[in-house]
C-alpha cells in the first residue's frame, strides 16, 4: 500500500526478492495540470508495468474493498507512504500491518519527517519500520537504520538516500516477521517528541527574520520540493514570486537588513540578522529553474526589494 516515487522503491525490491504480491493499493486517478489530465500514481504505474493486481478505494471502509482485501487472504501488509489505515484493515492479515516510515521514531511522527529533520538542523536521520496501531506512527518498532545528515544534503538527496535505505529495511522486515526470528518493541518514551506535520503552501515563506543559519535549513529543508518561496516587489509596484533552491551563508554585518544586493551579473544577496544569504539557485513564478548567473542575464532586479510580511 503506498503512493508516491518513495514507496516505488519498496515495491520494486518486493518483487524482485520474489514474494507473492496478491495485489497493490494505491490512491485512486486525479486531475491534474492546467489540461485537468488523469494522472496515475508513481505505485499504480510500476503495478501496471508488472501486472500486478491493484486496488484503488476512495474510502477505505468501503465493504466492497474490504472484501476484496479479505478474499486476498494475503499474510502482510505493508505500507509505504499511504494513508491513514482504519483498524478494520491492518487487523486483517495473519502477521499484521507494517509501515516504513522516514525517520527514527519516535521523532518526526507526521507527514513530511525528511523536510523537518533537515529544517530543524538534525545531524541524524534514517528509517524505521513498525507496526500499525490506532495511533498514527506509535506503533512497535521492528528495525530501525541510521544516516547522517551532512551540509550538502537537502530534503531530495536525503528522500533518494532513505529510499534505498528504506527498501532494504522492508525486506528484512518481512523476512524477520516471515520466519518468526523478528518481534517488535515499543517505542521509546520521550517527554516532546519531535513532529513532521504536513506542509502547506504559506508555510514555505521564507521569514528572513529568523538567523542565517536556520534560513538556509529552512531552505534545505523544503529543496527541491515543495520549496521555500519569497517575493520581490519591482519599481512598478508589481509582485513576483519566486523559489529559492540552493543557497549558503555568508557571516557579516549589514547596515541595511532586509536589502537586496547584486551586481546584476554573478550574485544575488539578501541581508539578514547576522550576515547575508547568497542565492544559487531560484526559479520565477511561470518560469524554469535557473543558477543566479544564468537568472540575472535577462532580468534586472537592481531596484527590486522584498516584500515582506507584516509581522517582520
Amino acid at each position: 500500500m503506498g503512493t508516491p516515487e518513495f514507496a516505488v522503491a519498496s515495491l520494486d525490491a518486493i518483487h524482485q526478492a520474489g514474494y507473492d504480491i496478491k495485489a497493490v493499493v494505491t490512491v485512486p486517478d486525479r486531475q491534474s495540470g492546467r489540461g485537468q489530465k488523469i494522472s496515475f500514481s508513481p505505485v499504480k504505474d510500476y503495478a501496471l508495468q508488472h501486472n500486478m493486481p491493484l486496488l484503488q478505494p476512495e474510502k477505505l471502509r468501503d465493504e466492497t474493498f474490504l472484501n476484496t482485501l479479505r478474499e486476498i487472504k494475503a499474510d502482510l501488509f505493508v505500507v509505504v507512504a499511504f494513508r491513514m489505515l482504519p483498524q478494520v484493515v491492518w487487523q486483517m492479515p495473519r502477521l499484521g500491518t507494517f509501515n516504513l516510515h522516514a525517520s527514527l521514531l519516535p521523532d518526526y511522527r507526521g507527514a513530511a519527517p525528511i523536510n523537518w529533520a533537515i529544517i530543524n538542523g538534525e545531524t541524524e536521520s534514517g528509517v524505521t519500520t513498525f507496526m500499525l496501531n490506532e495511533r498514527i506512527d506509535e506503533g512497535e518498532i521492528l528495525l530501525q537504520e541510521k544516516t547522517p545528515i551532512t551540509s550538502y544534503d537537502n530534503a531530495g538527496t536525503l528522500h533518494d538516500r532513505l529510499m534505498l535505505m528504506g527498501k532494504d529495511l522492508v525486506l528484512r522486515t518481512i523476512d524477520g516477521l516471515a520466519d518468526g526470528t523478528l518481534k517488535p518493541h515499543p517505542q521509546p518514551k520521550v517527554e516532546v517528541p519531535k513532529n513532521a506535520p504536513k506542509i502547506f503552501k504559506d508555510n514555505c515563506r521564507i521569514n528572513w527574520n529568523a538567523p542565517g543559519a536556520e534560513i538556509v535549513n529552512f531552505i534545505r529543508g523544503l529543496s527541491p520540493y515543495p520549496a521555500a518561496f519569497m517575493e520581490l516587489e519591482y519599481p512598478n509596484g508589481k509582485t513576483a514570486t519566486f523559489k529559492i533552491f540552493d543557497v549558503t551563508f555568508e557571516k557579516g554585518v549589514s547596515a541595511d537588513k532586509f536589502s537586496l544586493l547584486t551586481d546584476q551579473k554573478k550574485y544575488l544577496k539578501i541581508a539578514v540578522n547576522d550576515g547575508f544569504i547568497v542565492i544559487n539557485a531560484l526559479q520565477m513564478e511561470g518560469k524554469r529553474r535557473n543558477s543566479t548567473e544564468n537568472f540575472l542575464i535577462g532580468n534586472n532586479v537592481t531596484a527590486c526589494k522584498l516584500a515582506l510580511k507584516e509581522n517582520y
